[in-house]
């Protein structure tokens, strides 16, 4: 049975009092993107004619345009159903920016289907197809994540919003419009984004110390093919692992958020890997960054957010990465989820979002520890912040907090013959650089072998110590 369609044509005839002038007018607004203008006009034409499948399209392209993706759907839907051809673009744009991804598809090929048949060339959709495509699989891959806090900042400011340890590097403007850059905790290495020749696109460079000089930045190696416009670098406390934000195809909206690792062998970057959901979305996300001496994570986003506002959320961040079971989570809760629509979605662990809520409160507005008189700062629970080992009621606590400083003297002084062997590994000839490698291999397992470690102890204690509190 062959396929029928309407064209969203003008409407011949009047309808309940509304004057060919003023639907002539709408229909102006429309065609000049002036939607805001044209919307009540089409509002009207809909209450006083539900089926006109016109009216339906006219009224839910509007919605679409103006922002209200929820509005939009039942009167795309309608006007779909009546085989109007644009309302199947129109909705699948809708669906794409909702999360429901496999009805975007869906809506995306019987619009297809229609232009082809009216001889109509369908190639500038195959970027969008490819886009919609990528949001099914990413649905697939959710990082099981706890985001723990959310706040909107105006964009041009958002960088106040990190409350990042010292130790962990800083984050800072180049100077150059939008442009950032970091540099590492030990000072001795920055990666910066600069427009490339000719000002159109960023790319990266890195920089490192000449004495109390900066070396003329290079480009990094193996970033060719992940897009254009990368900015927002961060990297993390191992000194490997880079996050960065770029846009292209291999972006679900415009910048999104990746990850790569650097190869001491050849001295590049790997393929890198888009982190999916819930971090990317439809718009924009950038500047992923880890605390690993505050166990938080942050990053940006302009999702569902007013011109000229970004959305920075905290999260606690993984020691590896664990995704929902596809097929097992309720879809609802899973879009939710991924769309962040709603944080506490994703609360899964208590103790964790407790804890991760407590060192947020003690970074945010907590006063300044290091005037404080003490060893240390240990946080227990809401109630407990310990200084000094004679402040554990526990002795078992007490013992296992010892180990826990052995742990962190540990890593800090392998971190620290790690730099040294990647600075004589940078500059080494290929000989010593294959002397040097499996020292280098050997240095970044135990690395990240001790933050695992120094991870499960810390919460071994709190837990201990805990107990202890309550049995007083």
């Amino acid at each position: 049975m062959k396929k029928k369609y309407i064209l969203p044509l003008l409407a011949l005839c009047c309808t309940g009092g509304v004057s060919a002038q003023t639907l002539s007018q709408a229909q102006k607004w429309f065609n000049d993107k002036q939607f805001d203008k044209a919307k009540p006009v089409f509002k009207r034409l809909v209450k006083q004619a539900p089926s006109n499948a016109n009216y339906n399209f006219w009224y839910g392209a509007c919605c679409y345009e103006t922002g209200e993706l929820q509005e939009s759907v039942p009167y795309l839907e309608k006007s779909a159903e009546r085989k109007v051809i644009n309302a199947f673009l129109y909705l699948s744009k809708a669906y794409f920016n909702l999360y429901r991804f496999d009805e975007a598809i869906e809506n995306l090929e019987d619009h297809i289907y229609w232009m082809e048949r009216k001889n109509q060339d369908t190639s500038n959709l195959d970027e969008l197809m490819n886009r919609y495509r990528m949001g099914a699989r990413m649905m697939r891959g959710v990082e099981k994540v706890a985001v723990i806090d959310s706040f909107v900042v105006d964009k041009n400011d958002f960088l106040q919003a990190y409350k990042i340890n010292e130790e962990s590097g800083k984050i800072a403007l180049t100077g150059e419009n939008d442009c950032t850059e970091f540099t590492n905790g030990i000072k001795d290495k920055k990666i910066l984004s600069r427009y490339l020749s000719g000002g159109e696109h960023k790319a990266l460079y890195v920089s490192a110390t000449l004495g109390n000089n900066w070396s003329t930045p290079e480009k990094v190696k193996g970033l060719e093919d992940v897009g254009t416009d990368l900015n927002y670098p961060f990297i993390n406390s191992d000194g490997i692992t880079l996050y960065f934000a770029a846009k292209g195809e291999e972006s679900l909206g415009g910048y999104d958020i990746f990850i790569t690792r650097y190869d001491t062998e050849d001295g590049n970057y790997l393929k890198p890997d888009n982190i999916g959901f819930p971090f990317n979305s439809p718009f924009n996300d950038y500047m992923y960054a880890i605390d690993d001496f505050n166990d938080l994570g942050w990053f940006a986003s302009d999702r569902y957010q007013p011109e000229g506002k970004v959305c920075v959320y905290v999260f606690a961040p993984n020691s590896s990465k664990q995704v929902y079971d596809y097929d097992s989570t309720d879809p609802g809760l899973l879009t939710n989820i991924a769309m962040l629509n709603g944080i506490r979605h994703t609360w899964n662990d208590a103790d964790k979002v407790r804890l991760a809520k407590q060192q947020l409160a003690q970074v945010m507005y907590g006063e300044d520890e290091s005037r404080k008189k003490g060893d240390f700062r240990f946080v227990v629970n809401d109630n407990a912040i310990y200084h000094n080992l004679d402040d554990f009621r526990s002795a078992e606590a007490r013992q296992k907090y010892q180990q826990l400083q052995q742990k962190e003297k540990d890593l800090e002084a392998i971190s620290e013959l790690l730099v040294q062997s990647r600075s004589k590994y940078a500059s080494g000839s290929l000989e010593m650089k294959k002397e040097l490698t499996p020292g280098i291999l050997d240095r970044e397992k135990r690395v990240k072998e001790l933050h695992k470690e120094i991870e499960a102890l810390t919460l071994d204690i709190r837990n201990t110590e805990i107990k202890a509190l309550k049995n007083l």
